[in-house]
C-alpha cells in the first residue's frame, strides 16, 4: 500500500496545475460525435472518485460487501459535466481525491484483505481496488494532459 500512497501524493502535488493550464474551450472540445470532451473525461474521473469514497469506506466495515456497477455513460450524461467550468470540476476532482487519500492512509492494515464484489464481478480486496483506483485515474489522466 506505501506504493500507491506514495503515487496518489504525487498525483495531488503534480496534476491540478496541468490540469488548470487546459482552457475551458479546449477542455469542452468534443474530439468525435461519440467521444468524450476532456470535461467529460475529468466528471467521470469525478464519478469514479465519489463510487470509490463509498467503497473505500463501507468495505472496511466487513470482510465481503457488494456494490453496484457504475454506469459510466449514464452518470456522465446526467450530470452534464459538459456544461460545468473548467476550473470548478479541477477544483472538484482535486478536493475529492485529497479526501482519498487521507481515507485510504487512514485504513487500518486488517482491512486491506476486506473484499469487494462490484457488479458481480470476482471479489477484489480493498487493496487492491485502491491501486486499480489510481491505475484508473493514470489511464485518463493521460488521455486529458497527452
Amino acid at each position: 500500500m506505501t506504493a500507491t500512497i506514495s503515487h496518489f501524493e504525487e498525483l495531488l502535488k503534480t496534476v491540478p496545475r496541468r490540469l488548470a493550464d487546459i482552457a475551458d474551450a479546449a477542455a469542452a472540445h468534443k474530439p468525435g460525435p461519440n467521444r468524450w470532451s476532456k470535461k467529460e473525461i475529468l466528471g467521470h474521473l469525478i464519478d469514479s472518485a465519489a463510487n470509490n469514497h463509498q467503497r473505500f469506506v463501507r468495505a472496511q466495515s466487513a470482510p465481503l460487501l457488494e456494490f453496484p456497477e457504475y454506469a459510466q455513460e449514464f452518470w456522465v450524461a446526467t450530470q452534464a459535466y459538459a456544461a460545468e467550468p473548467w476550473p470548478d470540476l479541477v477544483n472538484l476532482w482535486l478536493l475529492l481525491n485529497r479526501h482519498l487519500l487521507h481515507v485510504v492512509k487512514a485504513m487500518p492494515a486488517a482491512v486491506l484483505s476486506h473484499e469487494c464484489v462490484i457488479g458481480g464481478h470476482p471479489a477484489v480486496t480493498l487493496e487492491a481496488l485502491a491501486a486499480d483506483y489510481l491505475r484508473h485515474v493514470d489511464h485518463h489522466l493521460a488521455q486529458l494532459l497527452g
